[in-house]
């Protein structure tokens, strides 16, 4: 007897319910939810929730106010917690997750059915755009860079996005929602559900045209900490402890290669400080990293110009070396860890 996928059964084509977390939101909540207000007008989704997360601002008033259902938490828990809490409420079979910074595009029904018309797909995320709202260098940096590996990566993904993301509902539920108890913070809970999705027999595919606008300014300290300890380590825990090193997005082998290049590449530059090699070496890795990159150098610069593109990708050379330094740690890490168990 073949296995039943997670979902198999419910019908291409969902009726969804939209569940958004919030906490203090009341500035992005009065742009991100009026879309999904009206897509909900228009009879495109059943219902949009806004659980709160015990906000201390005006966030539930203004959601309610807007239309949206509000529902409590009854204290601070989370995003993943609140998603849980709301996914096992909604009456729809679809269960669409969308942050609170994040603006969704007025097609993006239209992109939503596209991803669920085969039944084996149990999940389909989109991708930022590339015109993020905050114009400060990190944020446009971070939200191009964002737009740019999900708009190349694999149709059908090995991880999932909960910022912008469908899941059917009974699938959701069948692999136990988000581990709250391993991700009690905001972190790489929905791409480690993503996994258990896809160990359950489920189909994710990626959808590049369902794009949203992201809203979120990014500073260089939040930067630094939501990519080292909040993405970067966790995600090599998860895959060096259970699943394994993935060939997508970010982490494919070609962008393994450019983290290496990188690594040289700043080597060699620290090298012709200390008089250990000549300049032009150091040229000649930069015009290296220039063509290693030329893809991401060329959506940098047809964004924002050539001064961005220039300063975008020597910033990106140094998200290399800090993701590389973050997989290292979570390697000794694991192998610490089973020399003890072993011991």
């Amino acid at each position: 007897m073949i296995a039943k996928r997670p979902g198999q059964n419910e019908p291409a084509t969902l009726d969804i319910s939209v569940i958004m977390p919030v906490y203090n939101g009341e500035d992005f909540i009065v742009k991100s939810l009026p879309p999904l207000i009206e897509m909900q007008r228009r009879g495109e989704v059943r219902e949009v929730i806004v659980v709160d997360d015990s906000s201390t601002d005006a966030s539930p008033e203004i959601a309610a106010k807007l239309g949206a259902k509000v529902i409590p938490t009854g204290g601070r828990v989370g995003p993943g917690a609140a998603r849980n809490l709301a996914a096992r409420m909604i009456e729809g079979a679809g269960l669409w997750f969308v942050d609170a910074d994040v603006v969704v595009h007025d097609d993006a029904i239209a992109y939503i059915k596209q991803g669920f018309a085969s039944p084996e797909v149990v999940a389909v995320f989109g991708s930022y755009d590339d015109q993020p709202a905050a114009q400060n260098f990190l944020s446009q940096y971070k939200n191009l860079v964002h737009h740019f590996y999900h708009s190349r990566g694999r149709s059908e993904a090995s991880t999932f996005w909960a910022g912008c993301g469908v899941v059917k509902k009974l699938a959701f539920l069948e692999v136990g929602g988000f581990d709250i108890e391993k991700y009690q913070r905001p972190s790489i809970e929905d791409i480690e559900l993503g996994y258990r999705l896809r160990e359950a027999g489920g189909r994710i595919m990626l959808i590049p045209g369902l794009k949203s606008t992201h809203l979120k300014v990014w500073r260089f300290v939040n930067l630094i900490h939501t990519e080292v300890f909040c993405r970067a380590i966790p995600w090599s825990r998860l895959m060096l402890e259970h699943t394994g090193m993935v060939d997508d997005l970010n982490a494919s082998w070609p962008e393994r290669l450019r983290a290496g290049l990188a690594g040289v590449f700043f080597f060699t530059l620290l090298m012709v400080a200390s008089g250990g090699l000549p300049w032009w070496a150091a040229i000649l890795l930069a015009g290296s990293v220039a063509w290693a990159n030329h893809s991401l150098l060329t959506l940098f610069y047809r964004s924002k110009g050539l001064s961005f593109a220039i300063k975008g990708l020597g910033f990106h050379q140094l998200y290399y070396l800090y993701s590389s330094f973050a997989f290292v740690y979570s390697w000794l890490e694991t192998r610490i860890k089973k020399v003890i168990h072993a011991g």
